[in-house]
C-alpha cells in the first residue's frame, strides 16, 4: 500500500527521524492558512508547495513550486490542487490532485553548505536480508545515477536477526562524506530510519533527498513509503491511511471482492487459479501474439458466482479482446467450474461479448470439456496449453 508524503513524513516522525515540517491543505485558502501557520511556528517566509499524488517526479509534472509570498502560496495551491498531473510515473492522462502538502523552505538562497542525498530501505530478495541504499547524488532519478555513475551507489546489507549495527550507520555516514556533527546526525538518522522501516512494516522507504543543512543537521525532505499489504491486520493506524482515489478502481473494486487482480495494458483477459499458473498463462498469452491484459488469480474457490464476479472484472477493462480461462482442478472440481462458467455466461448476457477460451485439467477435466462443448454457448474449450495458445491466436486474427 503506497501512501503519500505527507502520511511518510509523520510516521518518520513518530520515530525521531527529522524531516521537513508542512501541514496538508485541500484548498488555496487552507494553503495560505498553513502558511501563516508556518511562519509562526518556524519564521520561514518561503514555502514549498508539492501535490500528493502516488507518483515520484512531481517537480518534472510543474506539482512542485516554490512560494515566496503568501500571494504566491494562495496562486500556486489554486493552480495545482484539481489539476491531472503528469510526471514519468503516471499514464498520460495523469493524477487529479486534491490536495498539497505546504512546507517549510530549508533551503536558504546563496547557501553552499548544503548537501543532498539518495536513501532508500528495501528488502534484497535475493539474499534474504534488508538493505540500505544510498548515493551522495541526491535530488536526481536514482535510475539515472545507476546507469551514468553506479560506483556512486552504495550498498548496506542488514541482517534481520540483528538489526542495524552502530558500525554500519556509521559507515553510511562516512562514505557520504561526512564528518563532525553532520556525521554524527547522520548515524542518527540512518538508525531511526531503519527502526521505522522495520517497525512499520514497510516494504520501501525511500528519502530522495535526505538533506544535510547550513548547520549539519540531517533531514527528510521528501518521503516515498509503501506499506507490506500482508501487515495491514496489524497496523490498523497505516491501513486507515489507504487512498483509494489514488489506486486503479478496478483493482479496488477487485480487491473487495476478494480477487487476486492486477491490471495490465493488453487485449487478452485472464482467469487463473494460482500465481504460477497465472504468470505461466501470461506468457502462453506473449507467445500466441497477444498481450496479457491482467493478472486474475479467483483462487481456490471457482463457482458461479465467483466466475461471473471476474468475468464482470475483466470486462470493464474495453481493450480486452478474448478472455483466456486457464484453471487447474486440484482443490476444485472442473465440472464444478465448468458449470460455473456456462452459468456465468447465461447470466451476463449480451455483456459477454468477446470470446472466451477455456482449459480445465484436473480433477473431472474430461467431464468439464464435455459440459463446455455441449453448453451451445459461444465458448471454445481446450486440453492442451498449445491448443489454448492457438485457439487465442485463432480469436485474435
Amino acid at each position: 500500500m503506497d501512501l503519500h508524503e505527507y502520511q511518510g513524513k509523520e510516521i518518520l516522525a513518530s520515530f525521531g527521524v527529522r524531516i521537513q515540517r508542512g501541514i496538508l491543505a485541500h484548498s488555496s485558502k487552507e494553503a495560505v492558512d498553513a502558511a501563516k501557520k508556518l511562519t509562526e511556528e518556524t519564521g520561514t517566509g518561503w514555502h514549498v508547495i508539492k501535490a500528493q499524488v502516488h507518483a515520484g517526479g512531481r517537480g518534472k509534472g510543474g506539482g512542485v513550486k516554490l512560494a515566496k509570498n503568501l500571494k504566491e502560496v494562495e496562486e500556486i495551491a489554486g493552480n495545482i490542487i484539481g489539476m491531472d498531473l503528469v510526471t514519468p510515473q503516471t499514464s498520460a492522462e495523469g493524477k487529479r490532485v486534491h490536495q498539497v502538502l505546504v512546507c517549510e523552505d530549508v533551503y536558504y538562497p546563496g547557501d553552499s553548505e548544503t548537501s543532498e542525498f539518495y536513501m532508500s530501505v528495501l528488502l534484497n530478495r535475493g539474499t534474504g536480508k534488508n538493505m540500505i541504499m544510498y548515493s551522495t547524488e541526491g535530488g536526481m532519478d536514482i535510475e539515472t545515477v545507476a546507469e551514468n555513475t553506479p560506483h556512486l551507489i552504495f550498498t548496506e546489507e542488514i541482517d534481520p536477526a540483528t538489526g542495524i549495527l552502530g558500525f554500519q550507520a556509521r559507515k553510511i555516514a562516512f562514505n557520504l562524506g561526512l564528518s563532525g556533527m553532520a556525521f554524527k546526525e547522520m548515524t542518527k538518522f540512518v538508525a531511526s530510519l531503519y527502526k521505522a522501516y522495520v517497525e512499520s512494516d514497510s516494504s520501501m522507504f525511500e528519502i530522495n533527498p535526505v538533506l544535510k543543512t547550513s548547520d549539519d543537521k540531517i533531514m527528510a525532505v521528501d518521503a516515498k513509503v509503501s506499506i507490506d499489504d500482508n501487515s495491514l491486520y496489524r497496523r490498523k493506524q497505516y491501513a486507515e491511511m489507504r487512498d483509494l482515489r489514488e489506486e486503479n478502481p478496478i483493482e479496488v473494486e477487485a480487491s473487495a471482492l476478494g480477487l487476486n487482480y492486477v491490471d495490465l495494458d493488453g487485449n487478452v483477459g485472464c482467469m487463473v487459479n494460482g500465481a504460477g499458473l497465472a504468470m505461466a498463462t501470461m506468457d502462453l498469452i506473449k507467445m500466441a501474439g497477444g498481450e496479457p491484459a491482467n493478472f486474475l488469480d479467483v483462487g481456490g474457490t471457482a463457482d458461479a458466482k465467483r466466475v461471473e464476479e471476474a468475468f464482470r472484472i475483466i470486462l470493464k477493462d474495453k481493450g480486452v479482446k478474448a478472455i483466456l480461462v486457464n484453471i487447474f482442478g486440484g482443490i476444485v472440481r472442473c465440472d464444478r467450474v465448468a458449470n460455473g462458467i456456462v452459468e456465468a455466461y447465461k447470466n451476463m448476457g449480451d455483456a459477454m461479448n468477446v470470446p472466451i477460451i477455456v482449459r480445465l485439467q484436473g480433477t473431472n477435466a474430461v467431464i468439464a470439456k464435455e459440459i463446455i462443448d455441449n453448453s451451445g454457448l459461444a465458448v471454445h474449450s481446450a486440453v492442451q496449453f498449445q491448443e489454448a495458445a492457438d485457439k487465442v491466436k485463432e480469436v485474435l486474427a
